[in-house]
């Protein structure tokens, strides 16, 4: 399941639902050719670490309406359940906002949701994942927005598109992609609720995947 036997980390609680969703978690849905692909980012994370020095990750997508923000979410609560400090953004190369579809899924996985403030274009939402933690600020933005660190840190691309449009990301001292399919396929489908639900729970696998590798 989602937890790594032996780990070094005293785990920090989450919400109890959120909690329980967690353990719904199966590290072993996760293939060997995509943990491959993961290692680079728990190498990056690892030598940060190691080096005693902080750990910033910002997930690009183009966007940042759906796959962007579902992985700087898991990241972000992932981190704080292994104990592993880290500062986790997300932003794309357009402003959008947190597809209001992306939003009802991660209220689906037990999230505490309340909207700060209420914009008919990008509305801002205060994201709760511990009773102990301040909640993440959600919105759609660019990649280099004030809010996101500007220098140290890895550009996570979450998506093809941005991933081949964006070869240089300023600030970064790493590169890293993790590509995800994205939901907005089965907008308006029959399928839509399960298909965001799927993808927020892949990334929510790999997130907590990651950071339980980290020693």
């Amino acid at each position: 399941m989602g937890d790594r036997k032996g780990s070094p980390y005293k785990k920090n609680m989450l919400l109890i639902p959120l909690e329980n969703f967690r353990k719904q978690l199966n590290f072993s849905s996760i293939t060997n050719e995509r943990k491959l692909i993961l290692q680079e980012l728990i190498n990056y994370i690892q030598t940060q670490k190691n080096e005693s020095k902080e750990i910033h990750l910002n997930f690009i997508c183009t966007h940042n309406s759906r796959r962007s923000q579902f992985s700087q979410l898991w990241a972000q609560t992932a981190s704080y359940y292994y104990g592993i400090k880290t500062h986790c953004y997300s932003g794309g190369v357009e402003v959008t906002a947190f597809n209001e579809r992306a939003v009802a899924s991660i209220k689906r996985s037990m999230f505490n949701v309340q909207c700060s403030m209420l914009a008919e274009s990008n509305p801002k939402y205060e994201v709760y994942f511990s009773d102990d933690a301040p909640p993440l600020i959600m919105f759609s933005k660019l990649y280099d927005d004030e809010t996101s660190a500007k220098t140290n840190f890895a550009a996570v691309m979450t998506c093809s598109h941005a991933d081949e449009n964006c070869p240089y990301i300023p600030g970064a001292n790493n590169r890293i992609p993790i590509r995800y399919n994205d939901p907005k396929a089965f907008d308006g489908t029959v399928q839509e609720k399960e298909k965001y639900d799927e993808r927020s729970k892949e990334i929510a696998t790999e997130m907590f995947y990651i950071f339980s590798q980290i020693k």
